[in-house]
Parts: structure tokens; sequence; C-alpha cells
């Protein structure tokens, strides 16, 4: 087998997540299944090994997520929407803010285009500004790298927040195990992930894998048809595979890139988090939400790893999700508008 076969490259990657995975095991630091593979594969990926992703096994691992976000919606949770319209309504002004303060940043701090600055700043999904910023003549490469960066530090540092500042644990039970979960029940989760997963592809449904596979969840727990999310053992794999993902994006990174297009990703998590914080106190002060559940609903990382930290966290994932949802449906809405105006100019 060639070492620069995709095989080979992405046995590498396995063999470096597995060991971050028992380092952190070893030491008992928190979330060994997602900060094991994310840490080992960044620090292989910057050492210079040619890593690979594992492309739609980790897409896949994502429907899980989809499916335990879903099962969560209950007849319960859709009672407390109009509690929940108020901070809902908060979102776009937050969104707004942070372009307006982070466009500036990286076209005048950076010296960034216009694309390629607007891109950076959005807080969407990391392959979704990707894709609208090449269309709209942006830096793929730095729109990459600046995301990835946001995604990295923000999920580095909210354990950190959760537990010193909001006294969290994050030993919520991720789920039962499969051995307790009827056969009938994890069934009809993998028909409802690949039915989501693949209609929604279809459909051309942004983020398909987790929205999907959520919606069909969804449907069939309103429904009175599935009951609960994934056990654990899955929600582990997704944890797996969401770290090996953001670790593996820094290989090939140049000096140049790590001083410029990564050191402006981690200045702007800076000013991001300051916004967050904001905005997270506003709603905790005015009784909006608690502590924990304004933080994790406007921290600005992916939809994927808030997820997992609110599972593990024990908050109301309804809530959390509720506005990163609707972060990324404006984010992922508003970008080609934008595209088509950057094209005209």
């Amino acid at each position: 087998m060639a070492l620069n076969s995709p095989t080979s490259q992405r046995l590498m990657t396995l063999s470096f997540a597995c060991a971050g995975v028992a380092f952190f095991w070893i030491l008992d630091l928190p979330l060994p299944f997602l900060f094991g593979p994310m840490f080992a594969c960044l620090v292989a990926a910057l050492a210079g090994f040619r890593l690979k992703s594992f492309g739609q096994v980790s897409v896949a691992a994502r429907t899980i997520l989809g499916i335990a976000i879903g099962g969560s919606i209950t007849p319960a949770v859709v009672a407390r929407l109009p509690e929940m319209a108020l901070s809902v309504a908060i979102v776009p002004f937050y969104i707004a803010l942070i372009g307006l303060i982070g466009v500036p940043f990286f076209r005048r701090v950076w010296k960034f285009d216009q694309p390629t600055a607007y891109y950076a700043a959005m807080p969407g999904g990391l392959q979704d500004m990707v894709i609208f910023g090449i269309e709209a003549g942006g830096d793929a490469r730095a729109l990459s790298l600046i995301h990835a960066t946001r995604v990295l530090i923000v999920v580095t540092l909210a354990p950190i927040f959760l537990t010193q500042l909001y006294g969290q644990s994050l030993t919520n039970p991720l789920g039962v195990p499969a051995s307790e979960l009827p056969i009938h029940e994890m069934a009809l989760m993998v028909v409802a992930a690949l039915v989501g997963w693949k209609g929604g592809e279809k459909l051309g449904l942004f983020g398909a894998s987790i929205l999907g596979p959520m919606i069909v969840a969804g449907a069939l727990s309103l429904g009175n048809v599935l009951h609960g999310r994934p056990p654990a053992e899955a929600i582990l794999t997704a944890q797996f595979f969401i770290g090996c993902g953001i670790g593996v994006h820094f290989v090939g990174v140049s000096w140049r890139e790590l001083s410029r297009d990564v050191a402006a990703g981690a200045a702007y998590v800076v000013i991001l988090s300051i916004l967050a914080a904001i905005v997270a106190y506003v709603v905790t002060h005015v009784g909006l939400a608690a502590g924990t559940e304004a933080f994790l609903a406007f921290a600005p990382g992916g939809q994927a790893e808030m997820t997992v930290l609110a599972i593990v966290a024990g908050a109301d994932l309804g809530y959390v999700i509720a506005h990163h949802l609707t972060r990324i449906v404006l984010v992922i809405i508003g970008s080609p508008i934008i595209a088509r105006l950057m094209r005209r100019r």
C-alpha cells in the first residue's frame, strides 16, 4: 500500500485519533472521544503528517446527532416554543452585529478582500461558508482555516467556561447503552438517518446530514413512534469523527497561513466571544434562559459541536438547537444574496 494513498493516509489518521482517545482517557480529561482525536490530529497535521478525513463516513456520523436532536423534539418541547420566541428574535440582531464588526475587522485589519472578509466574519457552517465564499470570489483556503480555527478554539474553551463559570460537570449520560435499547427503536433510527440524510440531499437541504435526520426523527418523536436518542456508543462515534474532522483541516498549513489566516481566526474568536458573552448575559439577566442554555445557544461554534456539548452538559437541547438553527438558516439564506451583490459590484 502506497504511503501517500488515501487509504494509508486515513489509516494514519485513525491511528493518531485512537492514540488521542487513549491519552485523554488515561489522564481522565474531559470528552476524550471528541478532544482526543481533535488534538491528536491537530498536532499531527501541524507536524507535517498527511492526514485525510474519512469522507462519507464522517458525514454519516453526523446523522447520529441529527437523530439525537430530532428525538429530543417532543410535544413538551413544542409547547415551549412560544417561550423561546423572544430569545430567538435576538438572533438576527446578533448576526447583524457580528457582520458590522467582523467584516471591517477582516477587511481593514487583516487586509482580506471583500468576499473573503464577509464569509470569514459570518458565523455559519464551515463547509457552507467556504462554498459560498468561493462562488463570491473569496479565498477558499483562508476561509477554511479561519472557520476551522474558530470551531477549534470555541470547542476547546466552551467546556472550561461551562465547568468554571456555570458549574457544569459535563458528565450527563450521552444516552443509554445499545444493549438497553429495543432493536426496533435502533432500526428505526437507522432508517430515519438514511432517509433524512439522502432525502435531504436530493431536496438540496443545507446541512442535510444533520437537518434531514433531525426532521424525520422529530416527526417520528412527535408522532409517538420514536422514544429517545441514539445509544451512547453512537454518540461517542459521532464525537470521534467530529474531532478528527476539526484536526485534519490543518493539514498542510504553511507558516504564512499560520501567521495570517489562523492568527486572524484566533483573534476573531476573541471578538465573537465578547459579543456572545454580552448577548448571553442579557438573555440570562432578563430571564429568557438559564446561564448554561444562553451560553450554548449563542456560542459561535458549529451546530454539531454545540449539540455534543449541550448533551453532556445536560442542557435544554431544544432551546440550544432552536437558536443555532435560526442562526444557520439566516446566514445560509443571506449569503447567496450578498454573493450576488458582490459579483455585481
